[in-house]
């Protein structure tokens, strides 16, 4: 009686668990469009102006520039070339943009025209605006980890040492800036005023590897999301308590927060985009997970439309099979013509 029992229990916590997965498939949310742009060139981070109604999508390597899109449409609306760059930001304020390559690229975010490149060291990777000062903040997995450009003109305003090799970053809008340290597993606090950093909330085995990072500004919550193990790690932003962790696809390189909705994403390159919703400041569930597009790893939000938009590409087979254990993506080169913009609405 006890072994039924038993029996019973587990294939009601199986049951559940299948229809919990099923739950979390379906929902609101769709690919509605899918948008093959083509053409060669790597390709890291998309960044969408939603000001401007510009979407821009580095692209890398031979060739290499910055492919502008009419954010409504998607229809091509130019290109910044000449510029090596792994991801883009633009102040609404001064119209300016940037692209995250060495020398640091600047433009005129109405005409795309050219203004100036700007001389840093590092690697230049991940780009973000904070519009509390109307700075950038340049990121590098080398030192210097940051560096803070005035949009307005272009100069350096300095550097900082974060401690870690940067990922993705969020602002507060009120003077703080956290940045998850993909390399050391915590989130690093900076004063956007002193340029110090003040604090390191340590993930505490929750998540590591983090490469997403996206706040909630509202209630002072942020959504780190990590690939070692795969977690969404949910902390107070105040002091880096951690207040739960969520489970996501693999290889996420890129977390959004949707004030609108309620709302974190983040993005996988196993194809999957996971939303979690914030049900209270206290309480978060897996609302979704939409099947995307392989090597989807990076997005940005539309937040006039609260659509999300993901890049991604098919790849041939490899030549050969790579040997156990060893390193790399084992994928062949890009399709020809396969690169695509994905949008995710409701």
């Amino acid at each position: 009686m006890q072994r039924r029992r038993t029996f019973v229990s587990a294939l009601a916590m199986a049951l559940a668990a299948f229809v919990g997965s099923a739950a979390a498939q379906s929902g609101p949310y769709q690919v509605q469009k899918r948008v093959k742009v083509g053409g060669a060139g790597g390709f890291d981070y998309v960044y969408a102006d939603a000001a401007g109604r510009r979407l821009y999508i580095p692209r890398t390597g031979p060739g290499a520039r910055i492919t502008v899109f009419n954010l409504d449409t998607l229809e091509p609306a130019g290109e910044i070339p000449m510029a090596n760059a792994r991801g883009a930001a633009v102040s609404p304020k001064s119209d300016h943009g940037f692209g995250s390559s060495r020398p640091i690229t600047m433009w005129d975010a109405k005409t795309l025209a050219p203004i100036k490149t700007i001389d840093v060291q590092g690697g230049p990777d991940g780009i973000m605006y904070d519009a509390f000062n109307d700075r950038v903040y340049v990121l590098s997995h080398i030192a210097p980890n940051a560096t803070v450009i005035n949009a307005a003109d272009g100069s350096v305003v300095g550097t900082i040492d974060l401690g870690g090799a940067p990922e993705q970053a969020a602002s507060d809008g009120k003077g703080h800036l956290y940045v998850d340290l993909e390399d050391k597993n915590q989130i690093a606090v900076v004063d956007t005023k002193t340029m110090m950093v003040t604090a390191h909330y340590d993930l505490a085995g929750k998540g590591g590897a983090c490469a997403g990072l996206a706040m909630d500004v509202k209630n002072n919550i942020l959504f780190a999301t990590c690939r070692n193990p795969q977690a969404m790690v949910v902390l107070n932003a105040a002091d880096g308590n951690i207040i739960t962790t969520l489970p996501i696809g693999q290889g996420t390189d890129g977390a959004v927060f949707n004030p609108a909705t309620m709302e974190a994403f983040s993005s996988q390159g196993d194809g999957t985009l996971t939303i979690v919703k914030e049900e209270s400041p206290t309480s978060f569930t897996v609302e979704q997970t939409v099947q995307t597009m392989v090597s989807a790893k990076t997005l940005t939000l539309d937040s006039k439309t609260n659509r999300i938009l993901l890049i991604a590409a098919e790849y041939d087979a490899p030549a050969t099979t790579p040997p156990p254990g060893a390193r790399g993506r084992g994928r062949g080169p890009m399709t020809a013509d396969s690169f695509s913009i994905l949008v995710v609405g409701k």
